[in-house]
């Protein structure tokens, strides 16, 4: 239990640091806005069956997950669901292999637990681009992707912002 509430802390002590960095950089009103209008309309980032949904509870614990779990077979690509620039790849505990991309107004999406991590950050990436491949680190017992979206450095719910039949090919 205190492990969850410590990993916990330390993606939102990141995300909190990437936003105020990110909240620096200069952006594009075009870009800004691009994302937010593609509410309902993303690509899953890999096909698979979603195993733990967003708000669902973290047994033994109070906490919820603020994504969700897919699973999906080692190595299979994961690929961004937009337009955007990579903020954070690199180790997280908790997370694994962990790729962040800011697609500007606030929005970033996170993509944890990969096998490898294929961009680096500061790199800019398009929608469909393989950014990493689907693994097992961070300390899970079976391979899958956490992928989880965020607005303001708060988690919304990626079963409304991706449609279930727009899947990126494996």
């Amino acid at each position: 239990l205190t492990r969850l509430e410590e990993n916990e802390q330390n993606l939102k002590q990141l995300i909190n640091s990437l936003s105020k960095i990110l909240s620096d950089t200069p952006g594009s009103e075009k870009t800004d806005k691009l994302f937010a209008q593609l509410k309902g309309k993303l690509a899953w980032p890999v096909k698979g069956m979603v195993q733990k949904l967003y708000g669902q509870s973290k047994p033994p614990s109070n906490l919820r997950w603020q994504g969700v779990v897919i699973n999906a077979p080692h190595g299979n690509n994961v690929r961004s669901v937009s337009r955007g620039r990579i903020a954070f790849a690199d180790w997280l505990r908790g997370m694994g292999n962990l790729v962040i991309i800011d697609h500007g107004g606030g929005y970033l999406s996170l993509y944890g637990h990969n096998e490898s991590l294929f961009k680096q950050a500061g790199e800019w990436v398009e929608a469909g681009d393989i950014i990493a491949s689907i693994g097992n680190s961070g300390g899970q017992h079976k391979t899958g992707l956490y992928f989880e979206i965020r607005h303001q450095g708060k988690p919304r719910n990626p079963s409304r912002w991706c449609n279930v039949r727009n899947w990126f090919a494996t």
